[in-house]
């Protein structure tokens, strides 16, 4: 029997995002199309890093704890962040969220596989770095990403390959 491998699960239609991208158009991204971190790409689709929820909410708590320090008070998650504020440091960190560049928040160094790796070697790396998703790469351009749902999924056959 032949090994299951990570081109038979993967996905090939990847939610992407440029670095040159505000964090506002990928948050808007991401929650269009639903997930969690997205690969940060060239015009070549070579990945350049990986833009996740946590990076977004280390910038956010970054910010509060900007506005702790100054006695401030003011709570930047009390009112969405495009929506006006009367606070006018709470104004200035929500603008400056929402406009700073996804490369300067992604995390650079990225593990990924390959088409035609063992999908449970892709697997154990997704488990023992507690990452959800890998980039799957071929000749270094990005072609698909697998998850964790998507082994889960198939072991019991949600997902037909």
């Amino acid at each position: 029997m032949s090994q299951l491998r990570v081109r038979d699960l993967m996905t090939t239609q990847v939610i992407t995002v440029r670095p040159t991208d505000t964090v506002r158009q990928a948050v808007i991204r991401m929650a269009v199309d639903n997930v969690t971190s997205v690969p940060v790409v060239d015009n070549r689709s070579h990945v350049l890093g990986i833009l996740s929820q946590t990076d977004i909410l280390k910038l956010i708590l970054k910010y509060q704890d900007k506005l702790d320090n100054v006695g401030n008070g003011g709570l930047l998650l009390s009112s969405p962040m495009d929506s006006s504020t009367e606070d006018e440091a709470v104004a200035l960190a929500n603008k400056e969220i929402s406009e700073k560049k996804v490369e300067d928040i992604m995390v650079r160094s990225t593990l990924y596989t390959t088409p035609d790796a063992e999908i449970i070697e892709a697997l154990k790396a997704m488990m023992t770095l507690n990452v959800s998703r890998l980039p799957v790469l071929e000749q270094g351009v990005l072609v698909g990403v697998v998850t964790r749902s998507d082994v889960v999924f198939y072991s019991y056959n949600k997902k037909k390959i």
